[in-house]
Protein backbone atom coordinates (compact mmCIF):
# COMPACT_ATOMS: atom_id res chain seq x y z
CA UNK A 1 0.00 0.00 0.00
CA UNK A 2 2.85 2.18 0.75
CA UNK A 3 4.46 1.77 -2.01
CA UNK A 4 0.88 2.78 -4.41
CA UNK A 5 0.89 6.42 -2.15
CA UNK A 6 4.72 6.89 -2.69
CA UNK A 7 4.33 5.99 -6.64
CA UNK A 8 1.05 8.28 -6.71
CA UNK A 9 3.09 10.61 -5.19
CA UNK A 10 5.68 10.62 -7.10
CA UNK A 11 4.14 11.27 -10.36
CA UNK A 12 1.77 13.97 -9.17
CA UNK A 13 5.19 15.76 -8.18
CA UNK A 14 6.69 15.38 -11.79
CA UNK A 15 3.46 16.34 -13.16
CA UNK A 16 3.30 19.43 -11.56
CA UNK A 17 6.75 20.48 -13.06
CA UNK A 18 5.90 19.34 -16.40
CA UNK A 19 3.09 21.92 -16.13
CA UNK A 20 4.84 24.30 -14.64
CA UNK A 21 7.30 24.23 -17.85
CA UNK A 22 5.04 24.76 -20.28
CA UNK A 23 4.35 28.63 -19.21
CA UNK A 24 5.69 30.91 -22.16
CA UNK A 25 8.63 33.16 -21.03
CA UNK A 26 8.32 37.06 -21.39
CA UNK A 27 9.79 38.66 -24.49
CA UNK A 28 12.65 40.18 -23.50
CA UNK A 29 13.97 41.16 -19.67
CA UNK A 30 11.15 42.89 -17.52
CA UNK A 31 13.61 44.91 -15.10
CA UNK A 32 15.60 47.66 -16.63
CA UNK A 33 19.37 47.68 -16.53
CA UNK A 34 20.97 50.55 -13.85
CA UNK A 35 22.98 51.94 -16.29
CA UNK A 36 24.28 51.62 -19.46
CA UNK A 37 28.12 51.36 -20.58
CA UNK A 38 28.51 54.86 -20.72
CA UNK A 39 26.17 56.23 -17.83
CA UNK A 40 27.80 56.20 -14.51
CA UNK A 41 25.50 55.10 -11.00
CA UNK A 42 27.89 57.82 -8.69
CA UNK A 43 29.93 60.82 -9.19
CA UNK A 44 32.61 59.14 -7.26
CA UNK A 45 34.06 56.03 -7.31
CA UNK A 46 32.05 53.70 -4.77
CA UNK A 47 33.98 51.09 -2.53
CA UNK A 48 33.93 47.94 -2.89
CA UNK A 49 35.04 44.26 -3.88
CA UNK A 50 36.19 44.91 -7.69
CA UNK A 51 36.53 41.72 -9.99
CA UNK A 52 37.76 43.64 -13.29
CA UNK A 53 41.44 42.86 -14.53
CA UNK A 54 43.65 45.54 -15.26
CA UNK A 55 43.10 44.84 -18.52
CA UNK A 56 38.78 44.96 -18.16
CA UNK A 57 39.21 48.36 -16.37
CA UNK A 58 41.40 49.83 -18.97
CA UNK A 59 38.18 49.21 -21.58
CA UNK A 60 35.66 50.92 -19.19
CA UNK A 61 38.22 53.73 -19.38
CA UNK A 62 38.36 53.84 -23.16
CA UNK A 63 34.73 53.35 -23.70
CA UNK A 64 34.30 56.41 -21.85
CA UNK A 65 36.68 58.34 -24.40
CA UNK A 66 39.65 58.01 -22.57
CA UNK A 67 43.25 57.65 -24.41
CA UNK A 68 46.72 57.10 -22.76
CA UNK A 69 45.40 55.15 -19.49
CA UNK A 70 48.98 54.67 -17.47
CA UNK A 71 49.49 53.43 -14.25
CA UNK A 72 46.29 51.30 -13.33
CA UNK A 73 46.27 50.32 -9.95
CA UNK A 74 43.61 48.83 -7.72
CA UNK A 75 43.85 50.53 -4.33
CA UNK A 76 42.85 49.36 -0.90
CA UNK A 77 38.92 50.28 -1.15
CA UNK A 78 38.61 48.21 -4.54
CA UNK A 79 39.31 51.10 -6.92
CA UNK A 80 41.23 50.98 -9.90
CA UNK A 81 42.98 54.16 -10.15
CA UNK A 82 45.58 55.88 -12.80
CA UNK A 83 45.76 58.69 -15.21
CA UNK A 84 44.85 58.63 -18.62
CA UNK A 85 43.89 61.81 -21.33
CA UNK A 86 40.77 63.19 -22.84
CA UNK A 87 40.08 66.33 -24.65
CA UNK A 88 43.85 66.93 -24.45
CA UNK A 89 43.90 66.96 -20.96
CA UNK A 90 45.66 64.37 -18.44
CA UNK A 91 44.09 63.45 -15.66
CA UNK A 92 43.24 61.37 -12.50
CA UNK A 93 40.77 58.64 -13.74
CA UNK A 94 39.00 55.79 -11.87
CA UNK A 95 36.62 52.59 -12.30
CA UNK A 96 35.34 51.10 -9.21
CA UNK A 97 33.04 47.05 -8.91
CA UNK A 98 30.23 48.92 -10.71
CA UNK A 99 32.04 50.21 -13.73
CA UNK A 100 31.70 53.95 -12.85
CA UNK A 101 34.33 55.64 -14.54
CA UNK A 102 35.06 58.99 -12.66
Amino acid sequence: MSKIVLSVAALCFMASGSFAQDKPSEAGPQNQALKGVHENNSSTPVRGANSFTRAEAQKQIEAKGYTHVAGLAKDKDGVWRGTAQKDGTTGPVSVDYQGNVN
